[in-house]
C-alpha cells in the first residue's frame, strides 16, 4: 500500500510518460495481463489507454489489472490509468 505521499509522487512522474498498452473491445486477456506484468518488471510504472471502443469502465478494468498482477492502482484519467510495482531485479524509482 503507497501512502498519499507516495501516490502524488508517482502521478508526477505519469505525467511525463506515454500510454505503452491499448485495451479495445476485446477486454483483459491472459495476454494482456503477461504484457502489464513484463511491462511493470521493467519499467515500474506504466500507462494504460483504453479505447474508446471498448465498454469496459476505466477504473473498475485498472483496479482488476492491479490486482492481478499485484501492483498498485496510482490514477486514472479520462481513458487513461496509471499502475506501478516495484521491481525485484531493476529498481528505478526511489519513492518519498
Amino acid at each position: 500500500m503507497i501512502t498519499g505521499k507516495q501516490r502524488s509522487y508517482l502521478k508526477s512522474i505519469a505525467h511525463n510518460i506515454e500510454p505503452i498498452l491499448q485495451l479495445g473491445k476485446n477486454g483483459v486477456s491472459e495476454n494482456f495481463i503477461k504484457q502489464i506484468d513484463d511491462a511493470l518488471e521493467a519499467r515500474e510504472i506504466i500507462k494504460v489507454n483504453v479505447l474508446n471502443n471498448s465498454l469496459l469502465d476505466v477504473k473498475e478494468v485498472a483496479n482488476e489489472i492491479a490486482e492481478e498482477v499485484n501492483a498498485e492502482f496510482v490514477q486514472s484519467i479520462g481513458n487513461k490509468f496509471v499502475l506501478y510495482r516495484e521491481s525485484k531485479d531493476s529498481k528505478k524509482i526511489e519513492l518519498p
